[in-house]
């Protein structure tokens, strides 16, 4: 059985959630307080860090990883693309996330000039998904899964408004609609 070491409002951990409820994977959550993290949760990754995925006595954090790992464990249904190079295209993304999230974060925290840093963010969005349907190319995936979790943070909990970006906003309604994608919704919703 997998064990997901959890924070609800944490978005690295909404990635691991939506990939786990993409290929229907059943795990039991200890949910951590990030205000008070357990001197255990350290001996499970050394950051001290959410998500720590543990399957068989083995502890895995970082979420990027854990995606890619559950990628490979649970191959359906693909959330990969077959094509190397379009793999490599969606890890590159995923690589480059503190593009959203470092001004996302500071947004958060009400640094000066950052409203005009994550707009400037959230237009790189929509311009990619101008071009494609989904971030990594013709398909929904890891790329997507990604980025979602700030993105449903910024709507929903820092009121940011997603109207000016006309594709990134089709983008997320679209994704709305996959169960993992709402029920993460309906997490943060209730945050």
């Amino acid at each position: 059985m997998i064990t997901l070491y959890d924070a609800a409002r944490c978005p690295y951990c909404a990635r691991v959630r939506i990939v786990l409820g993409e290929k229907g994977v059943g795990f039991d959550v200890v949910e951590i307080d990030l205000s008070d993290r357990p001197a255990w949760l350290y001996e499970k990754n050394a950051t001290g860090r959410v998500p720590v995925l543990e399957e068989d006595g083995r502890s895995l954090p970082e979420s990027a990883v854990i995606m890619e790992f559950l990628e490979e464990r649970y191959p359906e249904p693909p959330l990969l693309p077959a094509d190397p190079a379009d793999r490599a295209a969606v890890r590159l993304l995923v690589f480059r996330d503190q593009e959203l999230t470092d001004p996302y974060y500071a947004f958060r925290r009400g640094e000066d000039e950052a409203g005009e840093q994550l707009d400037a963010a959230l237009g790189r969005l929509d311009a990619i998904l101008g071009e494609r349907p989904f971030l990594g190319g013709t398909e929904y995936g890891l790329a997507d899964i990604a980025y979602v979790p700030w993105l449903l943070r910024a709507r929903d909990m820092l009121g940011v408004d997603l109207d000016g970006f006309q594709s990134l906003s089709d983008w997320l309604a679209r994704l709305e609609e996959r169960p993992a994608i709402a029920a993460e919704a309906g997490i943060v919703a209730a945050l």
